[in-house]
């Protein structure tokens, strides 16, 4: 089988984060076999609105609209060029659907949820837009969601091929005890829908971490900007908390891959997450914009080392059972097989 991938976002060099969900599966995929051709930045023309700042597509093209036209252009071509001898397009995004609408190929689409398109994401426009939603979507021979959240969104709007697979999450064979004293760890983008400043009310004289950059960073001056994915692991296997504020999300790969190394999670229940995290069982869940609850939530963790350790041992084991790549890459297989033969 070969497959286009079309996506937005993609890690451009070693060490870069954007897109690191699409190039995890597309590695996993091509290790069962799949020929794939990643149609991303570089592959048409993006005329500097896809970068890997991490502000999204979207929240980009908003900015400068009257670019919208050339770079959805671009796109199509760049898309069409690579999906005529492919038997499947494999697009990401809402923008994406758009995009492969053109491609003359059947085609899937991806919803990751993001956050930083406030107004226009799938989430959002599902419930303002259900029409434009559908038109979008009709086409696609099967819609994949990250979360319960998503799909329960896609399928209120009236889209019925929809299919619910989280991201995949290695799950290292060992955990780390962490830093001592334990310290709390926040890593993402430092925006307004990720609450930057309840982190940093929040943490405010804790033995904290920030792994980011963004508008708001100087609410976080000790911030050490984005740093490259094997750092940002390191950076987890020394921290005791993983935190998370957003009012916005699909289900945050940070989230899973600190489930996955045995850390206690506090998080807000947005998007996916209360598909991974039941409170006090496996992470901590906390209301969005409470400074007091967060504080208390990760006082209460770096205080308890034991509560750390049975909450670390349910997380692996949820995201073992939820989101193990030999589970990801299957059912996208499955999805695949589907679309191409139906």
């Amino acid at each position: 089988m070969k497959v286009a991938v079309f996506t937005t976002s993609y890690p451009r060099h070693e060490g870069d984060l954007a897109g690191r969900f699409v190039f995890d599966l597309v590695r996993h995929l091509r290790e069962r076999g799949v020929e794939i051709e990643v149609v991303g930045p570089g592959a048409y023309r993006d005329f500097g609105l896809t970068g890997s700042s991490g502000a999204g597509l979207v929240a980009s093209v908003r900015r400068k609209p009257w670019l919208a036209p050339p770079l959805a252009g671009s796109m199509a071509r760049a898309l069409r060029r690579a999906a005529k001898d492919a038997d499947l397009v494999h697009a990401n995004w809402l923008a994406g659907a758009a995009i492969a609408r053109f491609a003359g190929k059947p085609f899937v689409v991806t919803l990751h949820g993001s956050g930083t398109a406030g107004r226009l994401s799938d989430l959002a426009l599902a419930e303002r837009s259900p029409r434009l939603v559908r038109r979008l979507l009709g086409q696609a021979r099967a819609v994949i969601c990250v979360s319960p959240a998503l799909a329960e969104a896609m399928r209120g709007v009236g889209i019925t091929n929809v299919q619910e697979i989280p991201y995949g999450v290695e799950i290292p064979d060992e955990t780390s005890p962490g830093d001592d004293p334990p310290t709390v760890l926040f890593a993402g983008r430092l925006s307004p829908e990720k609450r930057i400043d309840v982190v940093a009310a929040a943490t405010d004289g804790l033995p904290r971490v920030v792994a980011g950059d963004g508008p708001l960073r100087d609410l976080l001056p000790d911030a050490l900007g984005f740093v490259p994915q094997q750092e940002l692991f390191g950076l987890m296997d020394r921290a005791a908390v993983l935190l998370l504020t957003s009012e916005r999300e699909g289900l945050p790969n940070v989230v899973l891959e600190a489930m996955a190394r045995g850390k206690t999670v506090v998080s807000t229940p947005v998007g996916g997450i209360p598909a991974v995290i039941e409170d006090d069982e496996t992470g901590l869940l906390v209301p969005i914009g409470d400074v007091q609850a967060t504080r208390a939530g990760v006082e209460r963790a770096l205080a308890d080392g034991e509560l750390r350790r049975r909450i670390g041992a349910a997380a692996r084991e949820r995201v073992r059972e939820y989101c193990s790549w030999d589970r990801v890459t299957e059912r996208t297989l499955q999805v695949y097989e589907a679309a191409t033969t139906g």
